[in-house]
């Protein structure tokens, strides 16, 4: 791929390419800044902003001093064409931030939809993502209770779906549903807003074998900022 101006997308698309048919397999390193830049005959800004697309992505890592390291090729990465919500977020120029709220093994009832995939015992993690520092989505992820010994810090500190494949649940299918929904006086405080309504998207992560491995539920302030789908030709 070679032109003598190429967008930063290009760049990432065709690396990305590149990792899914193993040209650069996990846990190689990519070519250096310098030689990507030669290679697609782009500037180090171009290069850097494309590398900086892949680690939002979570395919790659950059490590000061040691190069750029594929991660994933795992089909969470490449599941649709349709960018993530965050990706947009981080490309659009917003500061994206998220932490662990709590985390917790809990007991489902029976009636509970969660109880439906999950059984009795589940994995809950809350988390909350901020937008320019302020509170934008609120998550609730229900997971196998087989992860109840992973402890926060590997939450904090890695992808939820890498960690998910790194035990061995494979995902290779979402399902989302979306609905506006009468926020909770818990979720105005958590979100820190007085608006009534929000929208709340539900996923359901499938495993190879058609079982429901994530439920999750995610309430967004959508006053603050609309949810956005981009989607590529």
């Amino acid at each position: 791929m070679r032109r003598k101006s190429v967008l930063y997308l290009d760049v990432a698309e065709q690396i990305k390419a590149d990792i899914m048919n193993g040209t650069y397999p996990v846990g190689s390193l990519l070519p250096t800044e310098a030689e990507l830049e030669q290679l697609f005959e782009v500037s180090k800004i171009t290069v850097r902003r494309a590398i900086e697309l892949l680690s939002s992505e979570e395919l790659v890592e950059k490590k000061s001093g040691k190069g750029t390291t594929v991660l994933s090729n795992r089909p969470y990465n490449k599941l649709s064409k349709a960018g993530t919500f965050t990706e947009y977020l981080n490309a659009s120029g917003q500061k994206v931030t998220k932490k662990i709220l709590s985390l917790e093994t809990v007991t489902l009832q029976e009636h509970s939809m969660v109880y439906k995939f999950l059984g009795e015992q589940a994995v809950k993690v809350s988390r909350l993502y901020t937008l320019d520092e302020q509170p934008y989505i609120y998550f609730n992820y229900y997971l196998p209770i087989t992860l109840k010994d992973i402890p926060l810090n590997e939450f904090e500190n890695e992808s939820l779906y890498r960690l998910m494949d790194q035990h061995k649940i494979e995902i290779i299918k979402f399902e989302d549903s979306f609905q506006t929904v009468e926020l909770t006086p818990e979720q105005q405080t958590i979100l820190r807003t007085s608006e009534k309504n929000g929208l709340k998207r539900i996923r359901k992560s499938m495993s190879p074998s058609g079982n429901v491995v994530e439920y999750s539920e995610a309430i967004y302030n959508t006053a603050l900022y609309p949810y956005v789908i981009e989607y590529e030709s």
